[in-house]
Parts: structure tokens; C-alpha cells; sequence
């Protein structure tokens, strides 16, 4: 895996995430509020199955490109 994939992955995450709070942006307070009353642990899992997914995926296309 290369550099520009790395970084072409991080400008899609930022595109989608700022079009999220540009269509949505009450949704997207709520949504940051139920996240801050969420447990730790739970966001600590859910981030780390997030992110092995998130890689996997990545892996895989890279790989097959």
C-alpha cells in the first residue's frame, strides 16, 4: 500500500464526513450527543472493528488494483 492511497482513503473519509454536516446537521448533532453518553468500552470496540474492517477493505482493493 502506498502513501496516495493512504492519503486519497483520508480525503474521502473528509469529503463524506463535511457533506454529512453540510446536508445533515442536526442529525449530526444528535448523533455526536448519543456519542458522548455512549461507554468507552463500547466506542473503544466498535472503533477497533471499524478499523480492521476499514483496513481489510482497503487491503483488499489496493490489492486487487
Amino acid at each position: 500500500m502506498q502513501l496516495g492511497h493512504v492519503l486519497a482513503g483520508v480525503a474521502v473519509v473528509l469529503a463524506v464526513e463535511g457533506l454529512a454536516y453540510a446536508v445533515f446537521p442536526g442529525a449530526m448533532k444528535r448523533m455526536l450527543a448519543s456519542l458522548a453518553a455512549t461507554p468507552e468500552q463500547r466506542l473503544r470496540t466498535g472503533g477497533l472493528v471499524a478499523a480492521v474492517i476499514g483496513t481489510g477493505l482497503a487491503w483488499m482493493m489496493v490489492g486487487a488494483g
